[in-house]
Parts: structure tokens; C-alpha cells; sequence
């Protein structure tokens, strides 16, 4: 099947740095190699600073020591000023992983699950916790997924599936994505591959947010009814299960100086709302930064996006007079940018006439919409590449992704549309949903009570690919997708 591919794609210069290897390590590597090679793309003997893939191995099931662990020598081990984008390759024989999915499968339908279940050689005391969660998040394959990247100390990993030849590669990174390369024609396996790690690279990070104007001051801030309202949509989104549960490295293993290399966490989410009073998004702060629980926020764990950088690069913020800094979460440039391609609309007067977005508040979760009543919701998609070669969150690209999908909403363009809530998929990733305003409703409410009356069914399951909603019961349009089929009564359904 013929595969549109992201027009912003470049060139890109690879480092092949193996360590432990099996005959079809080395095969796979191999392939890869040529077919960098034949798309134009530099292999270099040994990584520099113009380095941006540093490709290497690690054994399935045997964990790496920190101290060989490129993710965390590997800027001193070769002069680097950063690290480039680290691959891991890792190999496992079909037998094998089904015997592990089997043993997670098992160990998540336990009630209480035992702790017992989940203990692996290399993982930190609590790592058991992480391991739960993400496994009923996601299922046995993002329990496998978080085992193995504990294991190989490494984010985004190729599990290459098969023994004499592979089968098929799952894709893992930092949110849980697995998505796969079939091994059948060998050629586009290994375009494939090589096709998204080129995707990967070739965008670049929004998060390089500046401030600007003078703080707002307390008293203003303290009139603002925005900043109540968010904290009441967090409580009721977290009460609904919307938000999943913050991953720690250091409850998956023991590492010195994780900052230095990652994150100590990441974010599950973050939300948005207008405030007509500042003319600017009020938005949940970074996780990444430091554990923000979405269910339960502070105003200190809220930031005021006035726009986006001239250059995209990130958001343009103001600071609150006597209030924490708050760096904004990195989905802060999709959720401001998405309105530059929107109408604005007239306020009633319970916003005093005001002139606003047309998308009043807005939701991004690593959650997928099993089902929705297209009669009071939207979905637009992404562009076709996005479906075949997703993007990484906090990017140019998933702001741009986003952004032309709600331009083609014509929920949003036509204001006067019945249809209120508008929502995108992002595979691999989650979910961005968006109301309009309705007078009489708080921030998010409109979207908390379409969850609760079934005409936006929240799902576990994220797609991982091609995908599509077609007719089902009650009226409502229900989720295809990979192969797996999502009805409206499923019972991992949220509210069920």
C-alpha cells in the first residue's frame, strides 16, 4: 500500500553505535543501513554534533547498567555538546513475546494485581506500580513497552519480532506508542522503519516559550473567574478518569541524574480555556517540568499564553504578580495556533460582548474516543501522512497537525453549527477535544457532559494507525481501527 509521506521530510545523518547483537540484530542493521543509504541519508563512522540518530542494541529481557546506557554517557563517551536522538534495537523471538504478554495479560485480570507479577530484573522496588497502571491504561503491550525501555535505558525503541527474518517491529516511545512495521516485503519493512525515524527527526521542539508585557497583577488575577473554573475542570475530568497517571523514571528504575538526560517525569495531559478578560489561554503547566496532578491543580500550576513566538518556537506567556512561574504545558503552541485558522465570535453579555475564539476550551489526553453522536460532535481527522507516521508531542509538526484539522471543522467555522464539541485523533498519542461557548456552562462543561451522556465515549485504547469511524448503534459513529473493533459497549468504556 502506497504510504503519503510528510512533505517538511530532510535528510538526516545516522550513527550505527551496536552493542550486544544476535545474527538478526545484524541482519536488520544491515537492511537499515542500506536503505538510509539509498534515501540520501549520511551514515558517519562516529557521532558528532551534526549527529541526529544514534542507533545502537540492547538484549531483550537483560537489563542495561546505567553505566553503559548511551542515553546517559553518551555525550561524554563521544565529545558531544547534546545527545542526538537515541534509538535502541532490540531483538525477541515471537514465542517469547507471546509467553510475555501472556504473563502480563494473566497478572492485569488479577484482583488485587500482585506486585509479585511485575517484578523484573533491573526495575526499581516500585516499579510495579507503573507497570499496573500502564497496563490497564493500554493494556499487556504497554506493561512490555515499559519493561523494555527500563530495561535497554532507552525511550524510543525498535522490538524487532522473528528469528531467522523478522516479522514485524513494534515502535516505543516516550507516551506508549506502538505501532508496527510488518516484515513482509522485507524492502518496505525496512522503509518503513527508516521512513518513521526520519519522521521523527525532521521536525523540531516548540517548547522554547518567552515571556512578554508586564505581570498581571494579583488583584486582576484574583477577579478572574477563568482561573476557578480550571480548577474545578480538572477535578471533573479527574473524577471522570480522563487523566492517566503521571510516569516517574525513578519508579521504574534507579539511575543517577535522570534530569540530565530526561525528564524525571512526564505530563498526562493538559488543558486549556479562553479568558475573555486577558484576551489570552489559560493553560495547565508543564509536567515534565515538575508532578503536576491534572485532577487536582493549583493556581500556581496554571500559565497565561498571550501567543506564539513569530518564529514558532514557542509560546508567548505573561507571568502573575506574586504567583509561582509556571512554564505551560508543550501542547500550549497547538492550542494557541489552532485559532489563527478560526473565526472569532461575539460574546453574549455574560462575557460583556466580548470578542473571542470560537473554540473556547480545549482538552489534549492520552486517551482514544471509542464512539461519538455525530450529531452534537465533530471529528476531523489529521492529514493522511499523520495516520502512517505519527509525530512527537511537543513538536512544529503536531502543532501544525492539529491545527489544519480543527481549520477544516465546519462545527468551528460556522459558529452557528449545533454541533458543539470537535474533537481529533492524534494516533499513537491520544486525543484533542475542543468546545465552543455556550452561555450558561463553565469552562469544559459542555465536554465532561457529553462523556457522562454517551455522546463522547472515552477510550483506553488508542489507535495506532489507519483508522476510521464508521455507523453503529444508537446513531453513533464507532471506532475501526488496526484490525480491532471498538463498539460503543465496551466495557472499558469510561463511566461503565
Amino acid at each position: 500500500m502506497h504510504k503519503r509521506l510528510h512533505p517538511w521530510l530532510r535528510r538526516i545523518r545516522v550513527a550505527f553505535v551496536p552493542g550486544p547483537d544476535t545474527p538478526l540484530v545484524r541482519t536488520v542493521l544491515g537492511g537499515l543501513e542500506r536503505c538510509f543509504r539509498e534515501r540520501g541519508d549520511e551514515i558517519q563512522s562516529s557521532p558528532d554534533d551534526t549527529t541526529d540518530v544514534l542507533l545502537t542494541t540492547a538484549r531483550f529481557g537483560e537489563p542495561l547498567p546505567w553505566r553503559q546506557a548511551l542515553l546517559f554517557t553518551g555525550r561524554r563517551r563521544f565529545g558531544l555538546h547534546h545527545l542526538p536522538t537515541l534509538y535502541t534495537l532490540v531483538h525477541t523471538t515471537r514465542d517469547a513475546l507471546q509467553r510475555l504478554l501472556d504473563h502480563f495479560r494473566a497478572a492485569l485480570a488479577k484482583d488485587p494485581p500482585d506486585p509479585a507479577d511485575f517484578s523484573f530484573p533491573g526495575l526499581a522496588p516500585r516499579a510495579y506500580r507503573v507497570l499496573i497502571e500502564q497496563g490497564r491504561r493500554g493494556g499487556p503491550i504497554l506493561s512490555l513497552e515499559r519493561l523494555v525501555q527500563a530495561q535497554a535505558k532507552c525511550i524510543r525503541i525498535l522490538l524487532v519480532v522473528g528469528e531467522e527474518r523478522p516479522l514485524w517491529a513494534y515502535h516505543f516511545d516516550l507516551v506508549g506508542a506502538h505501532p508496527r512495521s510488518e516484515g513482509e516485503p522485507l524492502d518496505a519493512f525496512y522503509r518503513d522503519i527508516v521512513l518513521r525515524i526520519v519522521t521523527t527527526v525532521s521536525t523540531y521542539e516548540v517548547t522554547q516559550h518567552q515571556e512578554v508585557g508586564e505581570p498581571i497583577p494579583r488583584a486582576l488575577w484574583q477577579r478572574l473567574e477563568t482561573p476557578p473554573a480550571m480548577r474545578l475542570a480538572g477535578q471533573q475530568l479527574g473524577e471522570r478518569g480522563f487523566f492517566t497517571e503521571m510516569v516517574r523514571i525513578a519508579d521504574l528504575v534507579e539511575v543517577p541524574a535522570v534530569s540530565d538526560a530526561i525528564a524525571s517525569q512526564y505530563s498526562e495531559g493538559c488543558f486549556a480555556t479562553w479568558d475573555p478578560t486577558l484576551g489570552a489561554l489559560i493553560a495547565t503547566a508543564t509536567g515534565s517540568a515538575r508532578p503536576v496532578d491534572k485532577g487536582n491543580i493549583t493556581d500556581d500550576d496554571l500559565a497565561v499564553i498571550a501567543g506564539v513566538r513569530p518564529d514558532g518556537l514557542g509560546a508567548l506567556i505573561r507571568q502573575v504578580e506574586g504567583k509561582r512561574p509556571a512554564p505551560p504545558s508543550s501542547e500550549s503552541v497547538e492550542m494557541f495556533g489552532m485559532d489563527g485558522a478560526l473565526p472569532e465570535v461575539a460574546l453574549g453579555a455574560e462575557w460583556a460582548g466580548a470578542l473571542a475564539p470560537v473554540a473556547r476550551s480545549k482538552l489534549h489526553g492520552h486517551r482514544g474516543i471509542a464512539a461519538y453522536d455525530p450529531r452534537r460532535v465533530e471529528y476531523v481527522p489529521l492529514d493522511e501522512p499523520y495516520f502512517h507516521y505519527p509525530v512527537s508531542c511537543a513538536t512544529a509538526a503536531q502543532a501544525e497537525g492539529i491545527k489544519a484539522a480543527f481549520a477544516r471543522s465546519q462545527a468551528l467555522q460556522n459558529p452557528a453549527d449545533p454541533r458543539q464539541v470537535v474533537f481529533t485523533v492524534l494516533p499513537g498519542h491520544g486525543a484533542v477535544i475542543v468546545e465552543k461557548w455556550a452561555p450558561g456552562t463553565r469552562p469544559f462543561q459542555l465536554i465532561w457532559e457529553y462523556m457522562d451522556a454517551g455522546y463522547l465515549r472515552v477510550h483506553n485504547l488508542i489507535p495506532q494507525g489507519p483508522m476510521a469511524y464508521v455507523p453503529g448503534a444508537q446513531g453513533l459513529m464507532e471506532l475501526r481501527a488496526e484490525g480491532e473493533t471498538w463498539t460503543a459497549s465496551d466495557a472499558r468504556l469510561f463511566g461503565d
